[in-house]
């Protein structure tokens, strides 16, 4: 039977090679995910551990708010105590925050959250261990930077050019002393590094005095876990300490759970793609059983069993799942490759390291080829060994029963029903809890829609079945008939489409309606023409502040700073915003009091903390802050929940008096006359034409809003974009296939006048007509799943409401009819070009 297998496997390879391309995808997916995150791990692993090689210990400290008044750091007493240490050889503390430098252009180099500033910390030789010096030395001086290599190389910095910084407020300029290398992660990553003389870098990030890190290297043979106890005897108490090693190992398990995320997302849509894979591996094997149909019956008439004709299609598809995963798990390696390159060509660098090659991804590419090969194929084997011999040598295959039609209808109709009750309750509960619900019926939904398909192709096609026949005359009548003429095969191929496209069409429904939601919250709360943040997503400075509110043409400004306290005994956020200034730059709907009283010791507060703590304007309300001192508030305001601001206004200078430090991450600009571009250059020159500032208008700052959610929306089409591939391969394999068992057909109708145009067309439409059915099934069934989701999270969303994207639902619809189309061409050349009485003559 192994040899029979191997020669109709050999026999049909043209007929296969749809499946071993769908399986071959798959795997390619599989493996080179597996690959590249195996690579990318061990990559940044190698990096971390290069990073500690001279530390023996590495320590930090963060104090809460009400130590970091009296003690916002490591001091310089602390560092040299534990220079003096025995075993130490050396100590570099370390401060650090944004630093960001400008391109030829003004264009910030690298991207914001991988740009750093840190102080240069040189040992008694004069040299910093963490960084080598090509050229120049490191800033000795307040007016000095120095610049990581491939940083000066970009800005076209040299040693002693002026170079401007920017931090979290306007641009300042120093001197070049030095360019340097460095196994910094920022750096490695596509950053940047600018290295200040350490005064310069506590002013800027912390306090004169204090540091924020601190790294030990031991003296030759000392042992770093007794260096590390003798540290910790002289470190305050908030500070942590451990050794380079633990640091390390700490490090690669963080890499280790990151790449776990991203393998989890590439590996989720290589399985969504090799479930699409399996209709069209199982409607391969059913057209190649119903075209062998006296073959089997022969081999059964001979004396084969029924498990040896089962056993032949499988081994038929082990041996097609073989080929695939071997080829499949080379173009994964490739895959792998080029994903390593494409991150470098999108400047989003990883360090340099070999291809690592494991058994895992090897093992898992010939597990899941195989084995999913099989699985599809074990039905078409099934009902392969149940067809009678006599019924087979007289070449009338076996048609379903009405039972067996009844059966599967019952069950895709009590699925579909089960998960559409799961998928409603789910909506309807809301939260985490509802989305699982919605997950579960989702999954069952799915399942009983694509066993209920056969059933639904016959009155959907009917819709659309005029249409064409008005359009195209007899084509589009034959291609209307011939689509429902075997349900099974045609609601197989349309499943394909419909999975790719119900997860599509679910993420565009829940995107374009999330999206609506945030466009509102922009739109209909900020009256203020510009809002002003940092790239980094760091605080702006109060500089900052003071050069907007100083800037020509300007009506009102006020910032957003995060600030916290205490009213009556309960911890509540507040906002610190400029009196008089906040109703100009955003829209407040006050239900008590009046914006105009808030000021000194005068606060708003918003509904929901009115209620809870019985407050309402004019409430005297006794208050805590973060420094432990205690004050008397007034409540001059009572105002509507706001995505934009906190439970309570605050004056920001009176935020400002119990807080370490200032929070500023937005400052809201009115000008008068409105947003131009002459006010937006003003305002951006006030900045210093800081790169790291950014200063948005309307526009952007609903770009800034949107923008991840088309971002997240375009990731995940690429990837659903393989499902879809497969979906098209399946197409062109069920029209190809039925093209051949359809010979002595065309042969008649070629022969009765239809001529090779009109056959060609006839094959288009059919295509045409099973790929939309597919896009109208997932469009309607991913349009369900999106409202469902989206009616869990509309509580944390204010103004949410259901939107359908008409624009991309439409678009769905015409590039599956164009999917059909190119699907369609070979297959459609291939019958217009069949000998008429050749075809007349087949059997």
């Amino acid at each position: 039977m192994f040899r029979t297998a191997l020669r109709n496997v050999l026999a049909h390879k043209a007929r296969l090679l749809m499946t071993v391309l769908a399986v071959m995808l798959g795997v390619a997916f599989v493996s080179g995910t597996l690959v590249f995150t195996d690579t990318l791990s061990q990559a940044f692993r190698n990096q971390s551990a290069k990073s500690y090689d001279d530390v023996a210990v590495s320590v930090s400290l963060y104090p809460d708010p009400e130590e970091a008044r009296k003690n916002p750091g490591l001091s310089q007493r602390t560092v040299d105590e534990v220079a003096g240490l025995g075993g130490v050889a050396s100590v570099a503390p370390r401060v650090d925050g944004f630093a960001g430098v400008p391109d030829k252009n003004g264009k910030l180099i690298g991207v914001g959250w991988s740009n750093k500033g840190t102080n240069f910390a040189p040992d008694k030789d004069g040299k910093d261990r963490a960084y080598a010096f090509t050229k120049g030395t490191g800033p000795v001086e307040a007016g000095q930077v120095a610049l990581d290599e491939e940083t000066a190389a970009k800005g076209g910095y040299e040693v002693g050019a002026p170079v401007r910084v920017a931090t979290n407020g306007p641009v300042k300029e120093y001197t070049l002393s030095g360019v340097f290398t460095t196994e910094d992660g920022a750096v490695k990553a596509g950053g940047s590094l600018v290295l200040f003389d350490t005064p310069v870098a506590q002013r800027l990030y912390l306090k004169p005095g204090f540091y924020r890190d601190m790294t030990v290297t031991a003296a030759p043979g000392a042992d770093s876990d007794k260096l590390l106890a003798e540290v910790v005897k002289v470190l305050p108490k908030s500070a942590t300490a451990q050794t380079g090693k633990a640091l390390a190992d700490q490090q690669a398990k963080d890499i280790e759970s990151g790449m776990s995320a991203l393998n989890q997302i590439l590996l989720g849509a290589a399985g969504i793609a090799l479930f699409v894979g399996i209709f069209l591996i199982s409607n391969t094997f059913t057209m190649l059983v119903a075209q062998r149909t006296k073959e089997l019956a022969l081999m059964r008439a001979v004396g084969a069993s029924r498990k040896q004709i089962t056993r032949s299609v499988l081994a038929e598809a082990a041996l097609v799942g073989l080929v695939a995963s071997a080829v499949g798990y080379v173009l994964g390696i490739g895959l792998a490759v080029g994903l390593r390159s494409a991150m470098s060509a999108f400047e989003m660098k990883i360090p340099d390291g070999d291809l690592v090659l494991g058994a895992t991804p090897l093992v898992s590419a010939f597990a899941v080829g195989v084995l999913i090969t099989v699985l599809a194929a074990w039905l078409p084997g099934r009902r392969a060994s149940k067809i009678p011999p006599v019924a087979a040598m007289s070449s009338v295959h076996a048609s379903a029963s009405t039972k067996s039609l009844v059966v599967r209808n019952s069950i895709g109709a009590f699925l579909t029903a089960v998960g559409a009750v799961l998928i409603v309750l789910g909506a309807g509960q809301g939260g985490s809890g509802g989305r699982m619900f919605i997950a579960g019926g989702a999954f069952l939904t799915l399942i009983g829609v694509i066993v209920l398909i056969p059933f639904l192709s016959r009155p959907v096609i009917a819709l659309i079945r005029p249409l064409f026949v008005r359009l195209f005359g007899v084509s589009g009548k034959l291609a209307g008939l011939n689509a429902v003429r075997n349900p099974r095969r045609t609601g197989a191929t349309a499943s394909a489409l419909a999975i790719g496209l119900t997860l599509v069409t679910g993420l565009s429904v829940l995107g374009a309606t999330v999206g609506s939601a945030l466009d509102k919250a922009t739109t209909d709360q900020i009256k203020a023409d510009y809002m002003v943040t940092m790239a980094s997503g760091d605080n702006l400075s109060g500089e900052a502040l003071t050069a907007l509110e100083k800037t020509p043409g300007v009506t009102a400004v006020s910032p957003l700073q995060w600030g916290s306290l205490q009213l009556k005994g309960s911890y509540v956020s507040g906002t610190g915003v400029t009196p008089g200034a906040i109703g100009k730059v955003l829209k407040l709907d006050v239900t008590e009091g009046s914006l105009a009283s808030l000021g000194g010791n005068t606060i708003a507060v918003d509904t929901k903390t009115a209620d809870k703590l019985g407050l309402k304007a004019g409430s005297p309300v006794p208050a805590e802050f973060t420094d432990k001192r205690k004050g008397a508030l007034t409540v001059g305001a009572v105002y509507a929940n706001n995505d934009f601001v906190s439970s309570v206004l605050a004056d920001h200078e009176l935020i400002t008096a119990h807080e370490t430090e200032r929070e500023i991450r937005q400052i809201f600009v009115s000008m008068s006359g409105g947003a131009s571009p002459a006010h937006e250059q003003a305002l951006a020159k006030a900045m210093g034409d800081n790169p790291a500032i950014t200063v948005m208008d309307h526009k952007d700052i609903r770009d800034s809003f949107g923008g991840p959610i088309n971002m997240m929306l375009n990731v995940m089409y690429g990837l659903l974009g393989m499902a879809l591939v497969i979906a098209v391969l399946g197409v062109v394999n069920t029209l190809a296939m039925s093209v051949f068992e359809r010979q002595q057909e065309i042969g008649m109708l070629r022969a009765i006048g239809l001529d090779r145009r009109r056959v060609k067309r006839m094959v288009r439409l059919e295509a045409v007509v099973i790929s939309v059915f597919g896009a109208i099934v997932g469009i309607a069934l991913g349009t369900f799943l999106g409202w469902a989701v989206g009616e869990t999270i509309k509580s944390s969303l204010p103004g949410y409401s259901l939107v359908l994207p008409w624009d991309r639902l439409g678009l769905f619809l015409v590039l599956a009819a164009l999917v059909g189309v190119l699907a369609s061409l070979w297959p459609a050349r291939s019958a217009a070009r069949l000998n008429m009485l050749s075809a007349i003559k087949a059997e």
